[in-house]
């Protein structure tokens, strides 16, 4: 027997014409193009990910084997471009420079990357060309050092009204610090994606704080709660490694218990492309 309709998709089951699909600064994803390819559309109209080059600049890295002789290795050269395009970024390019500053002016001014990304040299040292470089292409200072460990001394200029620049401290650690709260915001403005929606897990155990910084630690999560990590000097990567989140502990630190607020690392989202084995 045949009832009525039986095997029958009536049309507008789905969607209606005139009905929105998708927001705007949706990801374009596999399901998402399936979707649009449904709907009977023959292209989309999406925003491209952003250029970024990465500027790698210190005299004492080394590129393979041991550190040695005052030397260490470049930990950031490897790390940064897969971490960029994980949040989204196109790395066009990653450049090692001495510490300068003919070559460093040299390599941002010719630079057409809708982000350039610096590590080191955003202090104030001798070698430290990234503030006197800015001052004179007459860049704009957005900000300048901020009050979190590791990573105070990043900055974030505008060098032209399409163009920004990202510095992260030379320590491992710090410039991630940067990379996830200064440069991650900036790409995802760029990308017209919105903002995740902020959340807090109780810390399972106590966190030592800064006097008067914001501390950022890497944790694990763990069911309802989040485990902070050893290793978390500014120079260490043990501890990022293993972790799925950067806990924020307010200046004085946290109590057991507490709950403090999560910042995800692009993989704990099972992001696709994101890491490679």
């Amino acid at each position: 027997d045949v009832g009525h309709g039986q095997d029958i998709r009536p049309r507008g089951q789905e969607c209606r014409s005139g009905d929105q699909l998708l927001p705007g600064g949706t990801l374009v994803t596999p399901a998402v193009l399936g979707l649009a390819a449904a709907a009977g559309y023959d292209t989309l109209t999406v925003v491209p990910r952003p250029r970024v080059e990465v500027l790698i600049l210190g005299d004492e890295l080394l590129t393979e084997g041991l550190p040695r002789d005052g030397f260490i290795r470049d930990a950031l050269g490897p790390m940064l471009p897969s971490w960029l395009r994980a949040l989204g970024a196109e790395v066009t390019a990653v450049r090692r420079l001495r510490d300068d500053e003919k070559a460093l002016h040299k390599a941002i001014t010719g630079s057409t990357a809708d982000l350039i990304v610096t590590t080191g040299g955003t202090a104030s040292g001798p070698v430290d060309h990234v503030h006197p470089t800015l001052r004179r292409i007459g860049a704009e200072l957005l900000v300048d050092g901020v009050k979190v460990r590791p990573g105070h001394p990043m900055l974030l200029a505008r060098i032209k009204d399409d163009q920004h620049l990202v510095g992260l401290p030379g320590n491992p650690l710090a410039a991630i610090s940067g990379l996830l709260t200064l440069a991650e915001p900036l790409l995802r403005t760029l990308s017209e994606h919105p903002a995740p929606e902020p959340y807090a897990l109780p810390l399972q155990d106590a966190v030592h704080g800064h006097p008067y910084d914001t501390r950022l630690i890497p944790a694990v999560l763990r069911g309802d709660s989040a485990v902070p990590l050893h290793y978390n000097g500014p120079a260490m990567l043990r501890g990022i490694a293993g972790a799925d989140a950067l806990a924020v502990v307010p200046p004085g630190g946290a109590r057991q218990g507490q709950q403090a607020e999560l910042i995800d690392l692009p993989w704990a989202a099972a992001g696709i492309g994101v890491c490679f084995t």
